[in-house]
């Protein structure tokens, strides 16, 4: 780290933290006595103060506001009054954050993430950037992320490598979600939904107490809605260009793409053996089938046609496959002609999966608590896509089918010594998964074209022992270092055949039956130092660092492809400031960071390509190789808030600045003597330099029938790409959207009704963008929902 980069951190740190204790200053006035240092403030009561959130990201339960981390925590009130039902969505009030459900290509996965670091490609042979847990148990893939939020008591968002405390791929940071445990009170809710597009969504949840210490709590949710983007048959739309119409005129609505049809069911038990034993098992199951998501052509000019053409006449790609704002001519077919048999795709996602955890918790001694968190995860994901959105055969992908199971151990030890002078954590992990991918391409767009089915084994492991431990020096003031190791391998073997399983020519037949393999190990580790001044204020300064997991090229175009790539790497220096001001009318949280990203996993545009005896040869292949050739600086900072002016009155807020630099890209990625791939001016993929949220809601009384709580919420992101290669074909603009609900409770709060309206501006905007070459000449993006509303009525028994 340089002296201009500390001094510029320092400029900024001290800007925050010198807001934060002016406005500390201010209310010591209007504030009690503080506390002993180090001691929790009592809980916000029904007078309008913040509330408390207690977090568990350093192993043991602390205020979110005792905790030097940047963690965005939320629970599950606030989720609701936002109308949040999937984890996707939390990311719009969350700095620094952006999570995203992925395009038809990449299928039901999840594009996330933080700081500039993260993934969005699904594949199996890759490795998230965002650590994806629910109940302290790991999903390590971005397949079957974008997770509902069931009966959830809260999520925390950890900014920042958590190389440490979170482990592999937690080097942007963590999304960590938990759900509401039994407690045997014979309570539950009920709640339906029904709105735009015929849709519906129920919910539910019972609480029950069998015996004494024993316990169990059973959820479901079914959520159903039409789709957005209407996929046309443009030779219906467009009589007489020579392109056959499918449907007859007047009939050419063939789909809606878009579409929500998911459910989901969670049983819990919980043991309470004695005060020193708990046992809890959770299991639960998801479907998940629907038209692919949306997408629209957003460019269209490919040379080529003659490769891609089945129709009688020529039939050039361009423009005029661009139908409009949400409407595409995808007709998931590909005709016969030529060398080419036909290849149709069905147009669907079928996601499955289940998953099972057992955690014990064992209380040894007053000073020292055992965990053990077992866990298996099966899922089984079918989908397909259509890239060029047109009645050519420019291209399909699918039918797809990832199979996937892992089977996670993690076991920690927690104690303190000398009266909690010194706490800390010491523990191991193992993870065993196995993901089998099928694919079938069909790439004429390619020279020659690019016809094959796969069937890859992948399997991987990873095992780590860590420790953590906080010093308490003195009050107030204390002290925390953590460790970890990991090792890690993976295996990746290539098939290569016809859809009737035959050998096929060329490359495809040298690879068919390659492997590659990937071994490698990495320490993290982190220091923080962290002070609380008094009951209102808390600073800290941290040094951490994350990786993300290497691996083998998974899209090999010849044997020399066949090619390991090593981990990405993070290390950041980070200030920050928690406070409570005002007799904690105000919650005000500041963070401010530089990085050094090393490592960067970037796909090389043009790959070296070897005889047996290590010669060069002139053969060119296309290019999809990830390799380790990249070096970037980042840094930024993180403001949240939240505002308890009067009772009943909550104003929240949040504003993040990224600012990513590449400092070096090899030339066969990049860089000035290779235009045609990345260059240092660019940005990594959903990397907002701005994002901001505001949301405000006040609850009116209504004497004996009850309160009304109209809310508003609006968030900002500004320019992203939806690729490592910054282009105008994959530029999402900024975008503002603004949700609103207006909620009625009774007297009794056990009854709610809710009305939303969701992009009630009805801004037309982009979740994702995507080209599948320079060369293909297509480039297509996945639209937002329009403007939306639903009714809902909630009943708590």
């Amino acid at each position: 780290m340089t002296q201009g980069n500390l001094a510029r951190l320092a400029g900024r740190g001290t800007v925050a933290l010198g807001l934060v204790l002016a406005a500390t200053a201010a209310s010591a006035q209007s504030t009690q006595a503080a506390q002993p240092a180090g001691d929790p403030a009592p809980a916000a009561a029904d007078s309008g103060k913040t509330e408390e959130i207690v977090v568990t990201a350093q192993f043991r339960s602390q205020r979110l506001q005792d905790t030097p981390l940047a963690i965005t925590a939320v629970n599950a009130a606030m989720l609701e009054a936002r109308s949040q039902v999937n984890v996707s969505q939390i990311a719009a009030q969350a700095p620094s954050v952006t999570l995203k459900p992925n395009s038809a290509s990449y299928g039901p996965s999840l594009a996330a993430n933080i700081r500039g670091v993260g993934q969005f490609d699904f594949h199996p042979a890759l490795e998230p950037g965002v650590g994806i847990y629910v109940d302290d148990v790991y999903y390590s893939t971005l397949t079957g992320s974008v997770l509902d939020l069931l009966d959830v008591d809260r999520v925390e968002v950890l900014r920042g490598p958590q190389g440490t405390l979170a482990g592999k791929n937690s080097i942007g940071g963590a999304v960590k979600i938990y759900s509401k445990k039994p407690e045997g009170t014979n309570k539950g809710y009920i709640s339906a939904t029904g709105g735009s597009r015929s849709r519906y969504d129920f919910r539910g949840a019972f609480d029950l107490g069998i015996t004494q210490g024993l316990s169990a709590r059973f959820s479901g949710v079914a959520r159903h809605q039409d789709g957005y983007v209407d996929r046309l048959d443009y030779g219906c739309v467009h009589p007489g260009e020579g392109i056959p119409a499918i449907r007859d005129t007047g009939h050419c609505l063939l789909s809606k793409q878009g579409e929500v049809n998911y459910q989901a069911v969670r049983g819990q038990l919980r043991w309470e053996a004695n005060d020193k034993i708990e046992v809890n098992l959770n299991a639960d199951a998801t479907r998940e089938k629907h038209e692919i998501a949306a997408s629209v052509l957003t460019y269209a000019n490919y040379n080529g046609a003659a490769n891609i053409n089945p129709f009688p006449t020529p039939q050039p790609y361009n423009s005029r496959f661009i139908c409009g704002k949400f409407c595409n001519y995808a007709t998931y077919d590909s005709p016969a002609f030529g060398n080419y048999s036909e290849s149709t795709i069905p147009g669907q996602v079928d996601y499955k999966s289940y998953d099972l955890a057992g955690t014990i918790d064992w209380r040894i001694t007053d000073h020292l608590k055992a965990t053990s968190i077992t866990a298996y995860r099966h899922y089984l994901s079918i989908f397909s896509n259509e890239d060029d959105l047109s009645p050519l055969a420019h291209g399909l992908g699918g039918p797809n089918s990832l199979k996937f199971h892992a089977f996670t151990q993690e076991l920690r030890l927690n104690g303190d010594i000398a009266d909690k002078k010194i706490e800390y954590t010491i523990g191991g992990y193992y993870l065993h998964q196995y993901s089998f991918y099928t694919s079938r391409q069909d790439l004429r767009y390619l020279a020659g074209g690019l016809v094959f089915v796969s069937g890859d084994p992948v399997p991987a492991f990873t095992k780590a022992v860590f420790g953590n431990a906080t010093w308490n020096i003195l009050p107030g003031l204390s002290a925390t270092g953590g460790i970890r190791y990991n090792n890690e391998g993976k295996d990746y073997t290539y098939r290569r055949r016809d859809k009737n399983g035959n050998l096929l020519s060329g490359q495809n037949a040298l690879l068919d039956g390659q492997s590659g393999s990937y071994r490698g190990s990495h320490v993290d580790y982190r220091g923080a130092l962290q002070y609380r001044w008094n009951e209102d204020l808390l600073t800290y300064v941290q040094y951490s660092t994350g990786f993300k997991g290497g691996g083998v090229n998974p899209r090999p175009f010849s044997v020399q492809q066949v090619q390991p790539f090593g981990p990405e790497t993070l290390k950041t220096f980070e200030v920050g400031a928690k406070s409570d001001l005002f007799d904690r009318h105000l919650r005000l949280n500041v963070a401010a960071y530089t990085s050094r990203y090393n490592g960067i996993q970037l796909t090389l545009s043009s790959c070296p390509q070897f005889n047996p005896t290590g010669v060069p040869v002139t053969a060119v292949f296309p290019c999809g190789l990830p390799a380790n050739v990249g070096k970037a600086d980042i840094k930024g900072f993180e403001v949240e808030t939240t505002l308890r002016p009067v009772e009943g009155a909550i104003i929240d807020g949040s504003v993040s600045y990224t600012d990513f630099q590449y400092k070096s890209i090899s030339p066969q990625a990049g860089g000035p003597t290779n235009l045609a791939g990345v260059q240092d001016y660019m940005k990594p993929p959903y990397t907002p330099k701005w994002k901001w949220a505001i949301g405000a809601q006040y609850a009116f009384p209504l004497g004996r029938l009850g309160s009304i709580t109209p809310r508003v919420d609006a968030s900002y992101q500004s320019k992203i790409w939806g690729a490592a290669v910054n282009s105008d074909r994959t530029l999402i603009k900024a975008y503002t959207v603004a949700n609103a609900r207006l909620t009625y409770q009774n007297r009794k709060q056990d009854f709610e009704l809710s009305f939303e309206v969701s992009n009630f501006t009805n801004k037309y905007y982009y979740l994702t963008a995507a080209e599948i070459s320079a060369a293909a000449g297509v480039a297509n993006a996945q639209p937002g929902r329009p403007r939306e509303w639903a009714l809902t009525a909630k009943k708590k028994f």
